[in-house]
C-alpha cells in the first residue's frame, strides 16, 4: 500500500492497521490471507459500530427536534395561562346572577363568559389543557398542596377539597400545577 490513493483515510479514534515488521520473515500466502481476513473483520466491526452510533444520533436528534417543536412555546404558554386565570378571577369577582339585575351586568357577564370559552378553545387547539382538581385524589404530578384541612364528612383523606387554581398542561407536560387544599387524615389539624 505504498500508493497514496490506496491509503485508508484517518478516522479519529480508529487504530491504524498493524504494519508488517520490516525485519520479519516473509509471510506465506495462508498467513497473509489470515491477516487480511482479520483486518477485514476488524474494519467490518468498526463500520457496524459506526453505523449503530449514527443511527442512535439520528434518533436522538429527531427526538430533540420534536420536543423543541412541541414545547418551544412553553414560556409563552405560561404567560397566556396566567391571562386565562386572571379572566376567570374577574368573572368570579362579579356578583352572582340575580333575578332583576341590570341588563348591562347580565350582558357583561355573558360576554366575558363567551370570551373565556373562546379563549380556552384556542388554548386547547394549541395543546394547552386545563385540569380541574376539585374532588380528585391528590396527585403530586399535577397538584401543589397549599394547605391541609380535616376531611369533611364523606370525603376520603388525600382528596382535593378546594382548588385555588386549576392545573395546566402543554401537550401532556405539566405547565403550571394546581394550587389545592387537601383533606387530611383522621386527627390532623389544619395548617
Amino acid at each position: 500500500m505504498s500508493d497514496p490513493a490506496e491509503q485508508l483515510p484517518d478516522i479519529p479514534g480508529a487504530e491504524p492497521p498493524p504494519e508488517a515488521p520490516q525485519d520479519a520473515a516473509p509471510q506465506t500466502d495462508a498467513e497473509r490471507i489470515a491477516a487480511l481476513e482479520a483486518e477485514v473483520q476488524q474494519l467490518r466491526d468498526r463500520w457496524l459500530r459506526s453505523e449503530a452510533e449514527m443511527q442512535n444520533l439520528r434518533s436522538r436528534t429527531q427526538r430533540e427536534v420534536a420536543d423543541a417543536r412541541q414545547y418551544a412555546i412553553q414560556k409563552f404558554a405560561g404567560d397566556v395561562v396566567e391571562a386565562a386565570q386572571n379572566l376567570r378571577r374577574g368573572l368570579d369577582a362579579l356578583p352572582p346572577q340575580q333575578e332583576g339585575e341590570p341588563e348591562l351586568l347580565t350582558k357583561l357577564r355573558e360576554g366575558f363568559e363567551g370570551v373565556e370559552r373562546s379563549f380556552l378553545g384556542v388554548l386547547e387547539r394549541n395543546g394547552i389543557a386545563r385540569k380541574d382538581a376539585q374532588g380528585q385524589p391528590f396527585d403530586p404530578e399535577l397538584h401543589q398542596a397549599m394547605a391541609e384541612q380535616p376531611a369533611p364528612e364523606g370525603v376520603a383523606p388525600g382528596t382535593v377539597i378546594q382548588a385555588w387554581t386549576p392545573a395546566w398542561t402543554l401537550n401532556g407536560r405539566l405547565l403550571k400545577p394546581a394550587m389545592v387544599v387537601v383533606a387530611a387524615g383522621g386527627g390532623t389539624q389544619s395548617k
